[in-house]
């Protein structure tokens, strides 16, 4: 983009896909730019076994260390992402949560006499990380058709049977 705040004609060009005649016409792709961050926010998140391993496999520790990366990628990606509520919201609702999860186990905050007191702060404060991950992933993952590993996946929200069960009966 030039500094007039025109669009360059080189950026529209490479968004045009086919010229049609006799009643003129063009094909377009819009820029690609949400969908790319989100594509990048996947990718980075399927590899971070934090958010989805079963818990007793976890060491607090490494997790800490997991969700601090994982904060700096969201805060990177708030930094350069396009200015849109439908990407900047969930992303912003993530990095809440990390800071919650780590102001939670933070061992300063707490004063525990016993270490499984400390071992239910890290499961609690894990499994609503979790939850509001697995939310707002999922509104990503649909809103900018995104694919995603089926690890990070299980984390998301699940329709609830009964529910469905009710509706099949009510459809003719």
């Amino acid at each position: 983009m030039a500094k007039t705040g025109k669009v360059s004609f080189r950026s529209i060009a490479l968004n045009i896909t086919g010229i049609s005649t006799p009643v003129f016409g063009v094909s377009w792709n819009p820029p690609a730019d949400k969908r790319k961050v989100a594509q990048r926010l996947i990718a980075f998140l399927e590899d971070r076994r934090a958010l989805y391993q079963p818990y007793h496999l976890e060491h607090g520790p490494w997790v800490t260390d997991s969700i601090l990366e994982i904060r700096r990628e969201l805060t990177d990606l708030l930094q350069t992402a396009p200015q849109d509520d439908t990407l900047v919201e969930p992303l912003r609702a993530m990095r809440a949560a990390c800071r919650k999860y780590l102001d939670a186990v933070d061992p300063h905050t707490h004063r525990i006499g016993h270490a499984y007191h400390g071992e239910l702060f890290f499961a609690s404060a894990l499994g609503e990380l979790r939850g509001v991950f697995g939310l707002h992933l999922a509104r990503i993952c649909v809103a900018f058709g995104v694919d995603v590993e089926p690890e990070l996946a299980s984390m998301f929200p699940t329709a609830d049977k009964e529910n469905k069960k009710e509706r099949a009966r009510e459809t003719p």
